[in-house]
């Protein structure tokens, strides 16, 4: 395939007019024979990464069948993200584990219009009961690694990130031992600064939606932020559909960390895609009125914005484009330990391509060497 006459975001947050080129499945450095595109007056931009969202289109990877993966992921891809990590949620041993198991096995037998799954997140058990959000708190559970090991075996090893509160038992010990083997982060938790920074100085290394479901920053107490903000390999997510963050926030917050240490998730629940009306989240009953989705105490659940959708409002909030896309391309790649295959439009790596309108409508949709639409 021969993408041509389109502004490409390089590997180097650049933008150059030229030519990409694809063979079978992955981009090239050389024109190949096939299909041509004409992308003139449009970006030619590398695929999204999820790594952050429970659902969408009516369906929830807690559903925990193959069926709501293959639907998460069709939906995902034809929106512009190429490559998917859905969330867990706080639920019984028994759950969990069909969750897990159902994504291993779609991933063995993926559909070949959906986006890559390329791990799974594991948001909960281990969790304050206090900052728990929209987790259920009946299925709380301390940090284990023998309860962790055998939840990534039900998976097939596909978890590549694990949220947990430090301030519980347990914490530090489970941190020590597998921040080698997945990337942990810290989330849903009350910690204090000094409690925080002890976890990243074991080996957390990200922190789940930075200001949800954890203590503000104050000038006394900065807390969770204070700690990530003064441990420079630490990577924070923002949900940036609008709701969860004002845009100053966020603006602060890329001024604070950096460009390298943001990845954008949409957080996205199973309405997104949908109309207003009731939905679930983690098994828990949902209320979905225009971008807001809440549970029924007024906590939000989620959001109702895919990634593709939370990157334009990244840039509508004053962010530039080419820093957007980096934080919902190229760094959540990095956290996945994917970024040799994806995350930037370089040859070798998957042809996972977005071809987008100056306007930022997303035209067409190149999934692993073919044109999706």
């Amino acid at each position: 395939m021969l993408i041509k006459n389109g502004v490409v975001l390089t590997e180097t947050g650049n933008f150059e007019t030229k030519n990409v080129y694809t063979k079978d499945v992955f981009i090239t450095k050389e024109e190949s024979d096939g299909e041509t595109i004409d992308a003139k007056g449009c970006y030619i931009l590398p695929g999204l990464i999820d790594l952050h969202f429970h659902g969408c289109n009516g369906y929830d990877f807690c559903d925990g069948t193959i069926e709501a993966v293959k639907e998460l992921a069709e939906y995902e891809a034809k929106s512009g993200i190429t490559s998917i990590c859905p969330a867990s949620m706080t639920l019984g041993d028994e759950a969990l584990e069909k969750i897990f198991a159902a994504g291993a096995a779609y991933q063995k037998n993926p559909s070949e219009v959906g986006a890559d799954l390329v791990g799974i997140n594991m948001e909960g058990p281990y969790v304050s009961d206090s900052k728990k959000g929209a987790q259920n708190g009946l299925y709380l559970h301390l940090p284990e690694v023998s309860h962790f090991k055998h939840m990534n075996e039900c998976a097939n090893h596909l978890i590549r990130l694990v949220t947990l509160a430090p301030e519980l038992e347990g914490s530090m010990e489970f941190i020590e031992a597998l921040s080698k083997e997945v990337a942990i982060s810290v989330g849903h938790t009350c910690a204090d600064f000094d409690t925080a920074k002890e976890a990243f100085d074991k080996g957390a290394s990200h922190v789940t939606h930075l200001y949800n479901a954890m203590n503000p920053y104050t000038h006394r107490n900065p807390g969770v932020l204070g700690a990530a903000c003064d441990s420079s390999w630490v990577t924070v997510e923002l949900i940036c559909d609008g709701i969860h963050l004002h845009p100053s926030t966020i603006r602060t917050t890329f001024k604070a960390f950096g460009e390298e240490n943001i990845v954008l998730i949409s957080d996205s629940m199973m309405a997104t895609g949908l109309s207003d009306g009731q939905y679930s989240l983690g098994g828990q009953a949902v209320t979905v009125k225009g971008s807001t989705a809440t549970l029924a105490d007024g906590t939000i659940a989620g959001s109702v914005t895919n990634l593709f959708q939370c990157m334009k409002k990244v840039v509508s909030f004053g962010i530039p484009l080419a820093t957007a896309v980096k934080c919902a391309s190229m760094n959540p790649a990095k956290k996945l330990g994917i970024y040799e295959s994806y995350g930037s439009l370089t040859p070798g790596k998957y042809a996972n391509i977005l071809i987008v309108g100056k306007d930022l409508e997303l035209k067409h949709v190149i999934l692993r060497g073919k044109l999706l639409y």
